[in-house]
This record gives structure tokens, sequence and C-alpha cells, in this order.
């Protein structure tokens, strides 16, 4: 901590300039302050042509969004580039490329996506990437099969369980997702219109026993090192790539945990379309997302069973017929995880541009029941959904 000290643009431009890589480390020249995120500050840093060559991302000692009275961990930095790389081992395609990082100064250069574009505002502007859903799974079934038991040695999973424990990352995801939007809290903000629908989430008992179950599990099951926070906020597409960003909630905990989220934030744009779209193209688009649904647990599966095939090294693990029965467990953890994603970004105070993009308020409102129906849906009935077509048929049902 002794050495850190939170950068400027002008700092940011000097440090591209030793670490970037570049042949001429001297045409960068500027920088610009582009993170909309909670936890950071993030630099595109720009060469002479003012084309953005190069991004420059700092953690701050607290929760942006909130302020300093909200502490928080810069080892956080670490966590994140050192999940990078670990997934990068195993999905360099769909991987950010991390150029250096600092531990001390909590800082990391990356390559520059602008070639990219946030998959979700694609989502709420209604265009469709038809690989993403697919490089999505592939992505998921990678990074989480190689570090699962699966694969690793056990002394190495062991140790790595060690390294990347993140207790203060992980102690909000476990007030955001499974504490507050079950509680009246101050972080909360749901429109107040909405009250009496959102109290019934405190008062729904057998709601609240299956959401203290998917807390245990994030709190208990090791399984393989998470991205932590996998939506369509931190993907990055283009017509033929996918690249994940932003793994600072990286974790060993419940491989249903990344499936769930990634499946939830396209749910949440599932329920938003009717407020964005004209009716016929927001039909269209709600079709889409069931079939990307449907894709990614697909690939995402389908790839899992092919490694666990071909690289399972634990002996036991690798009776035949115990991979495909362990994804019947995961697939359920993911429809509880996607439960709670899709309560915690309409009820909790992370909100998405999904809904608040949404210009009528009735509507943006009947968009928000809509999808915290679905949440309590999928989250009790979770255990009792056998595979991903009658996922697609739950959804339906709900409306």
């Amino acid at each position: 901590m002794s050495q850190y000290r939170t950068f400027t643009a002008a700092d940011a431009v000097d440090y591209a300039r030793q670490f970037g890589g570049l042949d001429d480390p001297s045409s960068l020249v500027d920088a610009q302050e582009v993170g909309d995120g909670n936890l950071n500050l993030v630099f595109k840093i720009f060469d002479q042509t003012g084309q953005s060559r190069i991004i420059v991302k700092q953690a701050l000692p607290y929760v942006r969004v909130v302020g300093e009275s909200w502490p928080l961990t810069l080892d956080r930095a670490r966590l994140e580039a050192e999940t990078l790389l670990e997934h990068s081992k195993f999905c360099p395609q769909h991987t950010v490329k991390l150029l250096h990082y600092d531990t001390d100064l909590a800082v990391m250069v990356m390559e520059d996506l602008s070639d990219h574009a946030i998959w979700r505002g694609e989502l709420v502007k209604g265009s469709y990437f038809p690989l993403a859903a697919a490089q999505l799974g592939e992505y998921l079934a990678q990074t989480l099969f190689h570090t699962s038991d699966f694969f690793q040695h056990p002394h190495a999973k062991k140790a790595d369980v060690i390294r990347f424990t993140n207790p203060e990352l992980c102690e909000m995801t476990e007030d955001l997702f499974f504490n507050d939007p079950y509680q009246l809290h101050e972080r909360n903000a749901y429109p107040a219109t909405l009250e009496s629908f959102v109290a019934e989430l405190r008062d729904d008992h057998q709601l609240r026993v299956a959401v203290a179950g998917l807390k245990h599990r994030f709190l208990s099951h090791a399984e393989a090192l998470l991205h932590g926070d996998i939506h369509s906020g931190s993907i990055f597409v283009t017509a033929t790539s996918l690249k994940a960003i932003d793994a600072e909630f990286g974790f060993y905990g419940p491989i249903g945990f990344d499936v769930g989220t990634a499946i939830g934030n396209l749910l949440i744009n599932y329920c938003a379309l009717p407020g964005l779209l004209a009716a016929r193209e927001a039909a269209d688009g709600r079709e889409q997302r069931l079939a990307d649904v449907r894709e990614v647990w697909l690939g995402f599966a389908e790839r899992f069973l092919a490694l666990a095939a071909e690289k399972t090294r634990d002996r036991a693990l690798a009776y035949p017929g115990y991979a495909r029965a362990f994804l019947q467990q995961v697939l359920q953890d993911t429809i509880g995880f996607c439960g709670t994603e899709l309560i915690r970004r309409t009820v909790g105070i992370s909100q998405v541009a999904d809904i608040k993009k949404i210009a009528s308020e009735p509507m943006r409102d009947e968009c928000l029941r809509h999808a915290i129906s679905l949440g309590k849906t999928l989250i009790v009935a979770a255990p009792h959904v056998q595979d991903i077509d009658a996922l697609i048929a739950r959804i339906r049902q709900n409306g």
C-alpha cells in the first residue's frame, strides 16, 4: 500500500509507455478515463493518430459507486490479473490478453478491445451476434473444467483455492445476491411502485429456504476457478470474437454460479426487450434470447463432457457416467443462481442498462415485475428441472 497512488491520465500514459509492449512507446500521447463500472479506474491510451492502443486499469481502495465509506481491498487487482492469466492458459481466444500487472499499484495493462463492443449494449439495441452464445459456452467449459478436480491434481487445486481466496469481493457477492434483495436494505434500488411486490420476496418461506441453500453452495463448494461476475457487461463481442474481461471477483466456487450468472443476464434482456424495442422486434429478440440460453448451456455441457472424457485425471471422477451426473447438479445450480442474478439486478443496487434504458416508466415497472417473478420461479423450481428444454418451457410459462 505504501507505493500506491491513484493514477491520473498522465500517469496512465507513462505507465502504458513502460509496459504496453509497443515497438514505439513514445507514440502513446493521451489517455481518457472511460470506466463506467462500480470499482475501478479504466483508461484508454491513445497514440498520435487518435487510435486507442492500450487499456490501463487501476483498482481503487473503495467501491467507486458508493465512495470512500465502503473501503475495499486492493488485492482484488492481483486476483483479477491471476484469474485472467489462469483462464488464458485454457481459453486464450475468449479471455482478454493481460500484458502486465503490478500488485503494489493495483494496476493492469491489457489489450485494447476497441474493435469489439460491450455485449450488453448490443443486446439493448437489439443487435444479434450469432457466434456469441456458443463462444460463451466454450469459454465457460474450458475455464471451469481445467480448473476443477476433473483436471487439476488435488495438491495443485488445494493450493489454488488458497491463492484465489477472495473474501472481500465474495462478501460483496454474498450480500448483493443472497441477502440484500430479501430484506429491507438501503442499498436496494427498486421503484417505490413495486414495494408490495418486492415485499413478497421477504415473506416467501419456500423462496428464502432455496436462496439460503444457494448461498450455502456459494460459500462451501470450491469446484473451479470462477470468473465470478460473468455478465453481458463484462463480455466484449464482434461478429467473430468474444472476450471476457473484469475477473476481479474470481475465486474457487460452484461451477453453476458462473453459468447461471451468464444465462441470467441473457434472461434480464429477455424480460426487458418489450420495453426496448417495437413489438415485433421484441418478440423476435425474445425468441433469440431463449435460443441463446439453450446454446450457452449445451455448448458448455457438451464441451465439458468431451473434455472430461478426454482429460479427466482422477480415476474415480473418470468413471463412465459420473461427469454427466455431475452436470445434472450443475444444471440445477445454474438455474438457481440464474434466478438470484435476475432478482439482484432488479431489486438490488447493481441495476443494468437493459432495464434503465426503458423510457416508459409503466413499461419499466412491468419488465421489472417479469424479471423478479421469473427469478423467483427459477430459484424455487431449480431442483425439479431436468434438462435445458424443460428450463425453456418454465421460462415460457412465466410469461
